[in-house]
């Protein structure tokens, strides 16, 4: 087999290893901080806002912004937290610390998963399916950092993802709930 072809080879098969055998973001299984399920089907014709959290970052304070952006639009886009301990070691604790933490310091009220994996070969489904085109149709990332974003629109399909730097009152976000 000439070099060319075999490269294709390898591209198409890591291409069908990341493709997830799913209709759209609704059909993926998460779970809630309280390790009940979260049916995603739920919140169609909303916005949805996932977020990798964490607990001892720098941007951290975002968790307050988040809030502020639930408690005003929430009619319009639902906030999905999820910890993460992938960058720095700064989500170490426990369902019951994470809860506590939030609510307690953030008077968090909007929805917080189970810890997971935002990337690498544990990475979840939910962040397999956001950060490859294969499977949004849109674009593919990979995640930077805690508090990166990406926002889903009312029909299930990727707008776009942004850096922690990003401030989730930021209009390059409200502008889409407006």
């Amino acid at each position: 087999m000439n070099p060319f072809k075999a490269f294709l080879t390898t591209l198409s098969t890591k291409s069908s290893q990341d493709k997830m055998n799913i209709n759209s973001i609704y059909d993926i299984k998460i779970n809630a901080i309280n390790g009940k399920p979260i049916n995603l089907s739920q919140f169609k014709g909303k916005h949805i806002l996932f977020v990798n959290v964490a607990s001892k970052c720098g941007f951290t304070p975002q968790y307050k912004d988040l809030q502020e952006l639930y408690n005003q639009y929430q009619d319009k886009i639902q906030i999905i937290g999820v910890p993460c301990n992938q960058f720095g070691n700064q989500e170490p604790g426990n369902e019951e610390t994470i809860t506590s933490f939030c609510e307690i310091n953030y008077g968090v009220t909007f929805l917080i998963t189970e810890k997971v994996d935002v990337k690498g070969k544990n990475q979840h489904p939910l962040y397999t399916w956001l950060t490859k085109s294969i499977n949004n149709g849109v674009k593919n990332s990979t995640v930077k950092w805690n508090f990166q974003k990406y926002l889903v629109n009312p029909d299930g399909i990727l707008i776009d993802y942004y850096l922690s730097t990003t401030n989730p009152l930021s209009s390059k976000i409200i502008k889409h709930l407006n």
